[in-house]
């Protein structure tokens, strides 16, 4: 869900472009660093703020724009595949992408990046031999499952989702990638909620997001 608890339900101030540098990255020409800027922008501008939903206290941030504009959607993805290249090079197996909504950016950023992608679901939802991981939730529990043959060991997995929060999710996912003895070369999302600190649940995993918000 894309939302977080905020002291005083607003809509969050436009989300600067962190995750992206303003001047040229190490081999990165002005220009480059221009188009990845408007790109960022173009994205950002497509998230919008509902606050007390769904309940009171809540501030949601809705990706729909986003996934409703194909030049926005397009930027998204040309930006996190570049990141992934610059970062990886060629070294990427798979994206990873997590039910349910890493599964619309899944797809289309592995098909950018030439490599295949595999589903990470809900308990219930994949046919044949799988594998789980539970994590915790406010009220109770819930596992994570991927299919036994997804992966070879050693493989090299990149995980994504839309919206990193208290990293729960992202978390058990990469110990579940990690029974299948799976490598997880790093953690990307669309956005992150900071306040939230869920980057430091995933340790050493490496993690990049688009947008960031308090």
């Amino acid at each position: 869900m894309l939302a977080h608890r905020a002291p005083a339900p607003r809509a969050g101030p436009a989300p600067g472009p962190a995750g992206h540098a303003r001047t040229p990255r190490p081999g990165q020409t002005r220009a480059d660093a221009a188009m990845a800027e408007s790109e960022l922008q173009l994205v950002a501008r497509r998230i919008r703020s509902f606050p007390d939903f769904p309940i009171p206290g809540v501030l949601f941030r809705d990706i729909s724009p986003v996934l409703k504009d194909p030049d926005s959607f397009r930027a998204c993805i040309s930006l996190l595949a570049s990141h992934l290249k610059k970062t990886h090079g060629g070294k990427i197996d798979y994206i990873a992408g997590l039910d349910s909504r890493g599964f619309l950016f899944g797809p289309s950023l592995a098909q950018e990046l030439g490599v295949g992608c595999v589903l990470i679901r809900k308990q219930g939802k994949l046919p044949g031999p799988t594998v789980s991981a539970s994590y915790t939730l406010e009220y109770g529990k819930a596992e994570l499952e991927i299919q036994r043959d997804a992966l070879e060991p050693g493989q090299k997995v990149v995980v994504v989702d839309d919206l990193l929060a208290t990293g729960g999710t992202m978390r058990t996912a990469c110990e579940l990638l990690g029974q299948l003895q799976a490598e997880v070369l790093e953690c990307v999302s669309l956005v992150e909620l900071t306040s939230l600190k869920g980057r430091e649940k995933l340790g050493t995993v490496p993690f990049f997001s688009l947008l960031q918000y308090e």
